[in-house]
């Protein structure tokens, strides 16, 4: 089967897929496929009903362990706090979440650089981890070491002196231990592209890698991602808590240099695995880089003693 014809096909059996949701079946309809999307796709529906997004997922297993039922839920329960998008319709095993679509503009990296736009972020953070407690939870000092057993066990590429940094890894959960507050719920995958701007307020969407984690892996997170000045993460957590902690600020940037180190992980998992066409591995290296320039940096020990102060 030709490139084209396969194509053809995977588009009809999606086009099938959404005739199975009571919801996107009406017609007239127009389906536009969306940008964006390593793990699934994403297509906005328009018929007489409304408007809505669907997210169309593989419904085989999945090696980076996302969980759709958790997705599902998780979504919901963003809705109830006011900034997710309102969950429409789920048809469980199918692979196909619908959302009502958001009328807004979607964020890149530069406008995270925005002082205002960054603050605007933080208030909906601070709105989603106040919101209903997610159905599971997530931290990075657990997601790793399962990333790394599946990268070994495949014989999948592992970046140089990866395994060199294990000892700092626990150090850092060590110390991230001692002012431990508990969890809140949040999105943990906060790329810029999951912000969406409608003017009044800033969205937050798509809740794969959802579950409640510590808020400054939120922070730290969003940071790390878009790549920001590190006088940004001061601004981001001193908007967050409402006013400057040097202790949460500590924790963010060692739990931003948690996300690095794991998402390149995920990155090999993906270059290793995936049927989709990207430079995954490049894209895991960039961070793995920064990662290492912090592990390897003389704030490091700073940074684990900052954590475990009090402000």
């Amino acid at each position: 089967m030709g490139i084209a014809e396969a194509e053809q096909v995977r588009d009809a059996a999606i086009l099938g897929l959404l005739d199975r949701s009571a919801v996107l079946a009406a017609h007239p309809r127009s389906v536009e496929e969306l940008v964006g999307g390593l793990t699934n796709r994403n297509f906005k529906v328009t018929n007489p009903n409304g408007c809505y997004v669907a997210r169309v997922s593989s419904t085989q297993g999945d090696l980076l362990a996302i969980n759709r039922e958790h997705e599902h839920r998780n979504s919901i329960a963003a809705a109830e706090a006011g900034v997710g998008a309102p969950v429409v319709d789920y048809l469980p095993g199918e692979g196909l979440l619908v959302v009502g679509f958001l009328d807004g503009r979607t964020y890149h990296d530069a406008d995270l650089s925005n002082l205002d736009n960054l603050r605007r972020v933080a208030e909906s953070c601070r709105e989603l981890h106040a919101g209903p407690r997610f159905n599971n939870g997530f931290s990075m000092f657990d997601v790793q070491p399962r990333y790394l057993n599946i990268v070994r066990s495949h014989n999948l590429r592992l970046p140089d002196r990866y395994l060199d940094f294990l000892p700092q890894v626990e150090r850092i959960q060590q110390a991230l231990a001692v002012r431990d507050e508990g969890t809140v719920p949040c999105n943990n995958d906060l790329l810029a592209e999951n912000f969406i701007d409608d003017g009044a307020k800033i969205w937050i969407i798509d809740y794969e890698y959802s579950g409640n984690n510590d808020p400054c892996f939120e922070l730290g997170n969003i940071w790390s991602e878009a790549s920001l000045p590190i006088e940004h993460l001061g601004e981001l957590v001193t908007a967050y808590y409402g006013r400057p902690l040097r202790n949460k600020f500590a924790r963010a940037r060692l739990l931003g240099l948690m996300s690095k180190y794991g998402w390149m992980l995920w990155a090999s998992i993906q270059a290793g695995t995936s049927e989709i066409d990207f430079d995954f591995w490049s894209w895991g290296m960039e961070k793995y880089e920064r990662a290492v320039a912090e592990f390897d940096g003389p704030e490091f020990e700073t940074l684990l003693a900052d954590a475990q102060q009090t402000d």
